[in-house]
């Protein structure tokens, strides 16, 4: 899938006129019907099955929040299929409308910026299901899977929810991830996927229960492991590239401590400083080629480079620079290529500077619980992205050396440790 993308320069698009604020639209049923018609060949393809549970209590006609597990394009051809002809609006990243704003409002988008606050999404998402009468399903986790486990979701989603006031149901898939990870470079895999429809809470569990419990609830649904299904149900994912930009996920050698030096091609990864060599098999297990497998589960090695990255922040000694190339989203007409800078990473937070001296901008790490991280976006590259409501930058790094995931596992730490100093300080 391609982005539209314009040549322009820093002071130019920072003087656009941004777009004002449209409300969302109810889906009619012509356009429920193609989004489900799309939808449908890849299901069938991939043998998808259904399960639900409770749904009979929820009303033909009563509109809802579905909540739903995000690994994959393949997402949204579920949810297009399970739900019609139920309309619902999709809460959906600003960047999905480039090029298609009118098309993509109509099959009921509703845009928003991935991890930054946006009280305006809170009024959409209110105004769609007691104003449109209509359902609305969202991410919660925003970004992709990185390893096949939930993505870390808002601290006070709970609240919102109760705020809210609708029924919830939670929309869980399997096999979406193994079809299409992420670090794949958007190649497809023959693997069976199935989705089941539970509904969580009705609106009077809602009313009566704490937003702990609902927070409590939510959380308890988004504790998966697509690598450990696969184990413990002998999915068998026999292509020959599934290991194929592995090193994406997995950029630390366990062996020789080495980062930025794996490669993964075809089935294998490979530490080029230390030569050391694992196997990803056909049921998602690694395998050292020769010597000790430090892990064999592939959250385990990934939880691994976590812990070096708390302690390296813990230290102080956590720090990237890296040269990129700046692109800029203030409207849907296109992506604007502005120029190149350094992006620096530190327990500061981030800053951007570039584009002649005409760019500097900083973000601290309060303001992000997780980082709009994301590999081969839109076939243009793998990204870090930045910013605010108004303005978002996203930076393509040029060295392959330049991790994305380690980025985003240390947003996720540097906030931690931020919450917790201020819960200290409140105590």
């Amino acid at each position: 899938m391609k982005i539209k993308v314009k040549n322009s320069d820093y002071k130019s698009v920072m003087n656009m006129e941004r777009p004002k604020h449209k409300k969302p639209k109810r889906p009619n049923i012509f356009f429920r019907t193609l989004l489900m018609a799309l939808s449908v060949p890849t299901l069938w393809k991939n043998d998808f099955t259904l399960e639900t549970e409770g749904m009979e209590r929820l009303g033909k006609k009563e509109p809802c929040l579905y909540l739903m597990n995000h690994s994959s394009f393949t997402d949204m051809k579920i949810a297009a299929s399970v739900l019609y002809p139920r309309p619902f609006s999709i809460v959906c990243t600003a960047d999905a409308l480039i090029g298609k704003e009118w098309l993509m409002r109509q099959i009921g988008c509703t845009p928003t910026h991935k991890f930054v606050f946006d009280l305006g999404l809170i009024r959409d998402i209110t105004y769609s299901i007691k104003k449109n009468n209509c359902s609305v399903l969202m991410y919660p986790e925003a970004g992709y899977s990185f390893d096949g486990r939930a993505t870390v979701l808002p601290e006070n989603f709970g609240k919102f929810i109760k705020m809210l006031g609708a029924p919830v149901v939670m929309i869980k898939t399997e096999g979406a991830f193994l079809r299409n990870p992420l670090y794949n470079n958007l190649k497809i895999r023959k693997v069976k996927v199935s989705a089941k429809m539970k509904l969580l809470f009705d609106a009077e569990e809602v009313k009566t229960k704490s937003f702990e419990e609902i927070h409590s609830a939510v959380m308890n649904e988004f504790s998966f492991d697509n690598f450990k299904h696969q184990q413990e149900n002998k999915i068998k994912v026999d292509e020959p590239f599934r290991a194929e930009a592995l090193h994406r996920l997995l950029y630390k050698c366990p062996h020789c401590n080495t980062e930025g030096k794996m490669l993964g091609e075809g089935i294998t990864l490979k530490c080029l400083e230390c030569g050391k060599e694992w196997i990803l098999d056909e049921y998602g297990y690694m395998r050292a080629v020769e010597g000790e497998t430090e892990y064999e589960h592939i959250p385990d090695w990934y939880d691994w480079e976590r812990e070096c990255v708390a302690r390296e922040i813990s230290e102080g000694s956590y720090s990237m620079q890296a040269e990129v190339d700046i692109y800029m989203l203030v409207d849907t007409k296109c992506l604007y290529r502005v120029g190149e800078g350094t992006l620096v990473h530190n327990n500061e937070g981030f800053r951007l500077t570039g584009c002649g001296g005409e760019l500097d901008y900083a973000q601290k790490p309060i303001s992000l619980y997780c980082l709009n991280a994301d590999y081969y976006w839109y076939e243009i590259g793998d990204i870090i992205c930045i910013g605010d409501a108004q303005t978002q930058y996203y930076c393509f790094p040029k060295s392959k050396e330049d991790n994305v995931t380690k980025a985003r596992l240390a947003i996720e730490e540097m906030y931690k440790i931020v919450r917790r100093e201020q819960r200290g300080k409140n105590k």
